[in-house]
């Protein structure tokens, strides 16, 4: 049986780590009220840009744009992997790992060649881990990220596309569904898929008609890249909400273990003392019935 000693300072380290575990989860509850928040205000302004681009769309007949084209013979591909900053918040971040080392294998696999973005320091650390170095990383925005920071990372792709240099962007991402559940998802940003904007202009009650100045081409010119900058965007804000909230999960099955295991600690501390004492009166007793004898 473990030294009451032992015992008694691994109760204590238990005590020591309950108490961290609960502060992050009283932290990430702080933060995940206000995080949700922000993906609720950003969700209809990402669903009315598809509306209003899928209406200037149908209006704007025989437009065509280098972003709503799919390459004949796609050579390269663009991965944009979002994760954290940092740890403890469950399989947040390997999910994400794990998609897009898979959609990578498969894109080489198939003879493509794969460039990665990686946004967060979990990101960025794993793939040059792997052998994959990223073209390009960003750091310290997973947990309040900004538009100007999905106009930044847009600008990497945007271009690209344009001039055919590359011809498909994924981006992997964990959709924020409520507290307890976040949920990773892949989405193609480019090329734009015209059949969803097409879908949601159907869908839509709107029946305006538009005047185009100077013209429908210059108009989607403008649209089809501040909506890719708007998808990006709403990625990050989605990927923060479920940071806040997958730590917070994480944090309280940590606390609920440590209280557990204190517990079943604490028995075993009573148990050992309880032996302890118990040895000490046999031989208290064991002695005094010699020296009688």
């Amino acid at each position: 049986m473990a030294n009451l000693r032992d015992i008694k300072k691994r109760i204590g380290s238990v005590h020591s780590t309950r108490q961290i575990t609960r502060t992050m989860e009283m932290v990430a509850t702080a933060k995940i009220k206000r995080a949700q928040e922000a993906i609720e205000s950003a969700r209809p302004y990402a669903l009315s840009m598809m509306e209003v681009l899928g209406n200037v769309a149908r209006y704007a007949k025989g437009v065509e744009h280098p972003l709503l084209l799919e390459h004949e013979e796609p050579k390269r591909v663009v991965a944009i992997a979002v994760t954290s900053d940092r740890g403890l918040a469950g399989a947040f971040n390997s999910n994400i790992l794990r998609m897009t080392e898979r959609f990578i294998a498969e894109q080489r696999a198939a003879g493509l060649d794969v460039d990665l973005i990686a946004i967060g320091k979990k990101a960025a650390a794993y793939f040059r881990y792997r052998g994959i170095e990223p073209i390009a990383a960003y750091r310290e925005i997973s947990d309040k990220p900004t538009f100007a920071d999905a106009k930044a990372i847009a600008a990497h792709v945007i271009p690209g596309y344009i001039a055919e240099e590359l011809d498909e962007v994924m981006i992997f991402f964990n959709r924020f569904k409520n507290v307890a559940e976040q949920l990773p998802e892949q989405h193609r940003l480019l090329p734009i898929r015209a059949e969803l904007i097409g879908e949601v202009a159907e869908g839509s009650d709107v029946t305006a008609e538009y005047i185009f100045e100077p013209d429908a081409a210059s108009v989607l010119e403008y649209l089809l890249p501040t909506y890719v900058e708007t998808l990006i965007y709403r990625a990050l804000m989605e990927s923060a909400a479920s940071e806040h909230g997958a730590r917070r999960k994480a944090m309280k099955s940590a606390t609920d273990n440590a209280t557990e295991m204190i517990g079943t600690l604490t028995r075993s501390y009573n148990r050992a003392r309880q032996a302890a004492i118990t040895t000490e009166i046999a031989e208290i007793v064991g002695g005094a019935a010699a020296l009688e004898d």
